[in-house]
């Protein structure tokens, strides 16, 4: 019951840190993310199993974090109200091809960063865009203007 006890704690502090953190995709993120990603995973493993390495401990590990995946996932299906809690809101980044900058810099984002985007987009210049919106995995939508 202590592993159980533990996974669900450290499910909730990584929960709770990547919402601090910010939205980034995967494919966005740099090589020094991707290893501090991993060593976290492995101090959280430490964490939740201790010096249990038994195959009962690492069920009782994985199945309570999927679990709490799942709980977490329902909750956000079944009531509405806590959905902007729980996944978060998009964002407003450009409107009539203008930056709010406020925004952008809420979540971390430069102009620069923002430019890439919309060219990965085949759109040539922010000012190409009418609306930009970081949704709530990470990704950049852009509306191009007519």
């Amino acid at each position: 019951m202590d592993i159980v006890l533990r996974a669900v704690v450290l499910f909730t502090f990584i929960w709770f840190v990547t919402r601090i953190v910010g939205r980034r995709e995967l494919s966005t993120l740099e090589p020094f993310d991707l290893i501090l990603l991993v060593v976290i995973g492995d101090l959280v493993q430490q964490g939740v199993t201790q010096n249990d390495f038994s195959v009962t401990g690492a069920v009782l590990a994985v199945g309570t974090v999927a679990l709490m995946a799942v709980l977490f996932s329902w909750t956000s299906f079944r009531f509405a109200r806590l959905r902007p809690l729980l996944e978060g809101e998009p964002v407003i980044l450009v409107e009539h091809g203008k930056p709010i900058q406020k925004n952008l810099s809420r979540n971390r984002i430069t102009l620069q960063e923002l430019a890439a985007a919309a060219r990965l987009q085949q759109i040539a210049k922010v000012d190409d865009v009418d609306w930009a919106v970081l949704e709530t995995n990470g990704a950049i939508s852009f509306i191009e203007k007519k």
